[in-house]
This record gives structure tokens, C-alpha cells and sequence, in this order.
């Protein structure tokens, strides 16, 4: 079963995730990285590294996060592969947490 990357991602954008990745399965987009089911060997290493606490099981994403799944699998076709790390956006502390973040996902 894949990871989903969740819409606490965006606007942070931290890369941890994408660089223990062994598989290449991780896709940036301007402002939110995605993980591509179809790549995604359910290693969870991503899930330790994810300091924001964004990526989750496929089966255990929430009702209210269900779009992410198919958003997930959208753009990983769509944005290109990421596998070092990069350095966050400068606010990306201040956007953690915050609540209805998917209004601001950016998709090209």
C-alpha cells in the first residue's frame, strides 16, 4: 500500500522525505511534493523523516484528506522527481499546522 503526502506539505516543503527515499518515488511541485503509488514500496522510511508529520498510509488517510490520495497520484505523473534534499521555504515553520492548506496548492 502507497504513502500519501498530506496538505499539511504545502507551503512547507521540507525535503527530508524525498532524500531517504530508495526508490525515487517522491515528485516536487512549486510548493508541495507528491509520492507516486505506483513507485512507492511501503518502506515508510518517509514517514520518520517527514518532520511535519504529512505522510500517512494510503488506508489510513482521513475522510476529510481522501482528495489527496488522487492528488497524490495526479501530480506524481505530472511534477518531476526529487531525490536530494533541498532547503525549505524560509516560512515554512509559520504554514505548519495550519488548518485548509489545500486552497493554497500551487499545480503548476
Amino acid at each position: 500500500m502507497a504513502h500519501v503526502v498530506l496538505d499539511n506539505c504545502i507551503n512547507c516543503k521540507y525535503t527530508y522525505c524525498a532524500e531517504v527515499c530508495p526508490v525515487e518515488a517522491f515528485h516536487e511541485g512549486p510548493n508541495f511534493l507528491v509520492i507516486d503509488p505506483e513507485a512507492c514500496i511501503d518502506c515508510m522510511l518517509c514517514v520518520p523523516a517527514c518532520i511535519t508529520g504529512s505522510i500517512m498510509e494510503e488506508r489510513d488517510v482521513p475522510h476529510s484528506q481522501r482528495s489527496m490520495v488522487r492528488a497524490n497520484a495526479m501530480l506524481s505523473q505530472q511534477w518531476p522527481s526529487i531525490i536530494e534534499r533541498k532547503p525549505a521555504f524560509p516560512d515554512a515553520e509559520e504554514w505548519d499546522k495550519v488548518p485548509g492548506k489545500r486552497r493554497f496548492l500551487e499545480m503548476w
